[in-house]
């Protein structure tokens, strides 16, 4: 018996294999540990999709998941962020030319509200209404792409660059860009959560109409 299998005996504790969900093939994530199952549920742990497909490339990508749900030794997770290394993103930027950023929320066919933060690195310093004009095409394309996709399909498409791409494709036309990246997504709420929202919205606005 390993030393780590003794001492989690003695202190009444055991070992929680942590599983990413189905969208990231089910991958070990690492281990936990807790004295109850319910001490697991809401913990978050953080890896790089490079650990995950075993590609040092993709190390400059950080992926959060939370743990949702516990089975016999298993953590479940959910995937709620996604983000890109400040390393890697100092390393896009270059004196004499134009970094544009927006923070866009949307709402996905599935009733997810998620928060995504595309920038947009040009090859020279663009003037104000080039970069109004970018920062313009990076909204109407996110808007658009929650709208036709469900949060893990959009979550797809930014992991594998596909979202930025079209972001590219697009604003390029308007100014010379060196690359597009979203540097973030992040989830803000689920289903559930928004429907709760919505309703105590709609609370609030028959007692304002009541106090008339």
């Amino acid at each position: 018996m390993s030393e780590r299998s003794v001492s989690t005996q003695q202190d009444g504790k055991r070992w929680y294999t942590v599983q990413a969900p189905e969208q990231f093939d089910r991958a070990e994530l690492g281990e936990t540990i807790a004295a109850e199952p319910q001490q697991v549920v809401g913990r978050t742990i953080e890896t790089t999709l490079g650990d995950i497909n075993d590609d040092a490339g993709s190390d400059n990508t950080k992926l959060t998941f939370k743990i949702t749900d516990v089975g016999s030794d298993t953590a479940y997770t959910e995937f709620i962020k996604h983000e890109l290394t400040r390393d890697y993103l100092r390393s896009l930027v270059r004196r004499g030319a134009s970094k544009v950023e927006a923070a866009i929320t949307v709402v996905t066919t599935d009733d997810y509200r998620i928060q995504l933060q595309p920038v947009a690195f040009t090859t020279e310093k663009a003037d104000n209404s080039q970069e109004h004009a970018i920062r313009r095409v990076m909204i109407d394309l996110v808007e658009e792409a929650a709208e036709e996709r469900s949060f893990e399909e959009l979550a797809d498409s930014v992991i594998e660059g596909r979202l930025s791409s079209a972001i590219y494709g697009e604003a390029k036309q308007i100014y010379p860009l060196r690359r597009v990246e979203v540097t973030k997504l992040r989830l803000e709420a689920r289903p559930e959560e928004l429907a709760e929202e919505q309703a105590a919205a709609v609370d609030v606005d028959e007692d304002d109409v009541a106090d008339v």
